[in-house]
């Protein structure tokens, strides 16, 4: 009996630093690590005031609500107009998206538009496929574009290591404690992205504005989810560079309510999964040249509410054995307590610490849905 209660409380003390070590690493140690990097061995980009030509793409499925904004914002950039053409594919668009882009007749605005709903992915392949700008612009109809956004990605590569740059995403007026939260994990995300680029590469762009290389285009698979993380991993395995760039901005509206957050993240977190079912090369060192930033950054992100769950677990093993777990419950539940108190009587929502833990229950509850999600559905949704 001895022996047994002796291996349990081994076992549960590797489960115990594993997870933790693991956690930490994830959530802090990669990020203080790209700063550091990115502080002591920074890999500028030699930006110029180029204009080449670019293919505006905008994939959309039901977008009348936001297509004239989307297609004002856009002419509204800071960029030669002879220079930009804007392709835009109606995935069997049920309103009246493409009526609205034609009753627009401007010259420059090119419409596909498909009878039956095939995915995002699917569009995005047929809009590059008769684009003929040197520079493709990835947006979505939702986000309004700063006026100056299309030039500074377009800066970037004037440097010929670049091949793909991200733009930023900013969220207007978060107001409510959850919208705070949200707002919170992006900064945080944000930061990571800019240590990422100025140390080499990041491994994702914004959906909401991104540039690339046209030369550097690939067909996607039909249904892929996360087109903003499989490109950019793709570009960087040609050798060039994913750039973040912060002086070209998206501007979007939070989510007011976990629920509408909860469907959006769920399936982004789901695409993860498809994106290694869909590209098994991105989790071998040997293939994939930013593999300890891709597993850092995303892989462990997915792990993260099991890993959670084990560390819990073997806390409650350990807690009755020695008061430095016993400690360690008592500040776990202490914590999550506090968190729950001041969430439920919105004392937390301007405070900092009660905000990111909000963000991080959310995540990691989502990440956990994700794989259920994805089990359930292998194919998940076209949008």
């Amino acid at each position: 009996m001895a022996g047994l209660q002796h291996m349990m409380t081994t076992v549960a003390q590797l489960a115990f630093w594993i997870s933790a070590l693991l956690l930490l690493h994830a959530f802090a140690g990669y990020p203080a690590c790209m700063v550091w990097i990115a502080r002591r061995r920074p890999r500028p980009v030699r930006k110029q005031p180029v204009t080449p030509t670019v293919t505006v793409v905008i994939a959309i499925y039901d977008g009348a609500a936001h297509i004239r904004d989307k297609l004002a914002s856009l002419r509204a950039l800071d960029y030669p107009a002879d220079r930009i053409e804007i392709v835009i594919a109606c995935d069997g668009c049920r309103d009246t998206s493409a009526e609205l882009c034609r009753w627009l007749d401007d010259p420059g605005v090119r419409v596909l538009e498909f009878d039956e709903r095939r995915g995002k992915a699917a569009c995005l392949n047929d809009a590059i496929a008769v684009a003929e700008g040197e520079i493709l612009l990835m947006t979505d109809v939702r986000q309004r574009l700063d006026v100056h956004a299309l030039r500074e990605l377009v800066a970037n590569f004037a440097d010929p290591e670049v091949g793909a740059v991200s733009g930023e995403l900013r969220f207007e007026d978060p107001q409510t404690g959850f919208a705070r939260g949200v707002d919170t994990y992006w900064r945080y995300e944000t930061l990571i992205r800019h240590a990422e680029s100025r140390s080499g590469s990041t491994i994702g762009v914004s959906g909401a504005l991104y540039a690339m290389r046209r030369a550097l285009f690939l067909p996607l698979p039909l249904g892929t989810v996360l087109d903003d993380v499989l490109i950019p991993m793709r570009v960087a395995k040609a050798g060039k560079r994913v750039i973040f760039e912060p002086l070209a901005v998206a501007w979007d509206r939070l989510s007011l309510h976990p629920a509408e957050e909860r469907r959006r993240k769920i399936r982004t977190l789901a695409g993860n999964f498809q994106l290694m079912q869909l590209a098994p090369w991105l989790l071998a060192p040997w293939r994939n040249p930013l593999w300890f930033r891709f597993v850092s950054h995303k892989a462990l992100r997915l792990l993260a509410p099991w890993l959670l769950a084990l560390f819990m677990l073997a806390i409650i093993v350990l807690a009755s054995r020695h008061a430095f777990y016993a400690f360690a419950l008592c500040a776990l539940f202490g914590g999550a307590l506090l968190v729950a108190l001041t969430r439920m009587l919105r004392m937390g929502e301007r405070w900092l610490p009660v905000r990111a833990a909000v963000a991080f229950f959310y995540l990691n509850l989502f990440a956990a849905q994700a794989l259920v999600a994805f089990a359930r559905n292998r194919r998940l949704h076209l949008w």
